[in-house]
């Protein structure tokens, strides 16, 4: 692994795979949300922001499903024929 960044409290190293490790002063690994953000404040990924999910679009869902539902239960009970 080849040194990138050097800090007091972390290192940045880039693996022959070309992906990063970031340890702290400690030499313990930082991962997760933690280890993105120094990458990122660094420049060496981007980070994008996902797409928030649409109240309206889950609204028409629930309604469809409700309205597939909802024949069976308002559809009139049969009476006997009388013979």
């Amino acid at each position: 692994m080849k040194a990138v960044v050097k800090t007091d409290e972390y290192t940045i190293y880039q693996r022959r795979d070309e992906r990063y490790a970031v340890e702290d002063a400690n030499k313990k690994s930082i991962n997760g949300e933690e280890k993105a953000a120094i990458l990122s404040k660094h420049e060496l990924i981007k980070l994008t922001v996902a797409a928030p999910v649409v109240e309206e679009v889950v609204e028409e869902v629930v309604e469809e499903a409700a309205a597939e539902e909802a024949p069976a239960e308002d559809a009139p009970a049969e009476e006997p024929k009388a013979d």
